[in-house]
């Protein structure tokens, strides 16, 4: 009486008339290689296919539709093991980097403590007395002390220079630093 139940008539005659057939293996590797060329299917190549078949064409499109969708879902089966296979890829990367942060820090803590362990006695060293002995002998009058000598030439002044290398302990950086390099750190 109402719409339901007219549909439900009209199909259960239908069916009735025209029994769902499977197809057979030919018919499908016939589909299956079209599917292949072509994942859509036009009303066109839907007639021909149905007609050189012999297949209704609503059951080519259905099939092609069912088709599309196994289709799809190999294809996110696929997706998804590759990305799998490159997120566990990752994690071990990132496991491997994590071991070599922790022994990197390591290294660094020790070469930390070992700088301290130079710095404090370097400095227990020259704390201790205020003028050794050593840089009491190095010294040589400059130019206008009493005691100096006439104007070298530029090869004994710089045989001189080099014989004359004192090296200083700079407080700031915990390193040994010539001469030179202390004059100009502090701008004399």
């Amino acid at each position: 009486m109402n719409r339901r139940t007219r549909r439900r008539r009209k199909k259960a005659k239908a069916g009735e008339e025209a029994k769902k057939r499977r197809l057979s293996e030919e018919q499908v590797k016939f589909l299956e290689m079209n599917f292949d060329r072509e994942r859509k299917l036009e009303s066109g190549r839907k007639a021909r296919l149905a007609a050189e078949l012999g297949l209704d064409p609503k059951q080519v499109a259905v099939w092609f539709q069912n088709r599309r969708a196994r289709w799809k879902s190999k294809q996110i089966e696929e997706e998804y093991v590759r990305l799998q296979y490159m997120h566990d890829a990752v994690l071990v990367d990132k496991s491997q980097l994590e071991a070599e942060v922790v022994k990197l820090k390591e290294q660094l803590s020790e070469a930390e403590k070992e700088i301290a362990k130079l710095s404090a006695s370097c400095s227990e060293r020259c704390s201790g007395s205020p003028i050794s002995s050593s840089s009491m002998e190095a010294h040589k009058p400059l130019l206008g002390e009493p005691g100096a000598a006439a104007v070298p030439s530029a090869a004994a002044a710089a045989a001189a220079a080099e014989e004359d290398l004192v090296l200083y302990m700079h407080e700031d950086y915990g390193s040994y630093v010539d001469m030179m390099d202390w004059v100009e750190l502090h701008g004399m």
